[in-house]
């Protein structure tokens, strides 16, 4: 299994979590365990990046709550839950709450192999789109105050001519400040930039 990150395991049974981490690391991956959820939280930041399979049913911080507390991390993980029990309304908030699978114990061998692979994708994937969006935004802030705006005037549609009669400065300016604006954020089309606006929360001009 060839996959980015790290399993985290979260589960108060000291046998079942020494079992689990056992199989996992005989996969080739990196497995860190954990008795409570909050002996996790406390781990967490938001450049962790992996698998967490996650006991439903913990003494304190159940697996739904730690799941709930994740989400203000920027954490990212690919969650994937195990539970003794048949809780189907559980699962349902558990999915809905953005996990990827809920496994019931005791947990089949490829069962478990397949979700983490799926979950350590997923984190990687979320991993890699956060950097995109981390350099996209380094990119916006070395615009200059007139290139904001002209990005603005060009994602709303404007020819050139028209944004220099708007904004008060011949049409050849607004050319040269249009193209250092693509070059800037690395894009090479009216669609790129578009795009890239929509990523930032750069609204177009009125």
């Amino acid at each position: 299994m060839s996959a980015a990150g790290k399993v985290f395991l979260v589960d108060d049974e000291p046998e079942l979590r020494q079992a689990l981490a056992r199989l996992l690391k005989t996969e080739g991956l990196d497995v860190e365990a954990f008795g409570s959820a909050l002996e996790f939280l406390a781990h967490v930041t938001g450049d962790t990046v992996g698998c967490l399979v996650l006991d439903l049913s913990m003494p304190g911080l159940d697996g739904l709550e730690l799941q709930e507390r994740l989400a203000t991390t920027g954490a990212k993980l690919g969650i994937v839950f195990l539970t003794g029990r048949g809780d189907i309304p559980a699962s349902v908030r558990a999915i809905r709450a953005g996990a990827l699978d809920f496994l019931t114990k005791p947990v089949r061998r490829d069962d478990l192999l397949r979700a983490v692979r799926t979950a350590l994708d997923y984190a990687g994937a979320q991993a890699a789109t956060a950097a995109a969006c981390a350099e996209l935004r380094a990119r916006y802030a070395q615009l200059t105050p007139r290139e904001r705006e002209v990005f603005a005037h060009v994602i709303a549609g404007r020819l050139n001519k028209v944004i220099a009669a708007d904004l008060g400065t011949s049409e050849q300016t607004i050319k040269v400040h249009r193209a250092r604006v693509m070059e800037k954020l690395a894009v090479d089309s009216v669609a790129g930039l578009v795009r890239a606006a929509q990523q930032l929360g750069v609204t177009p001009a009125l």
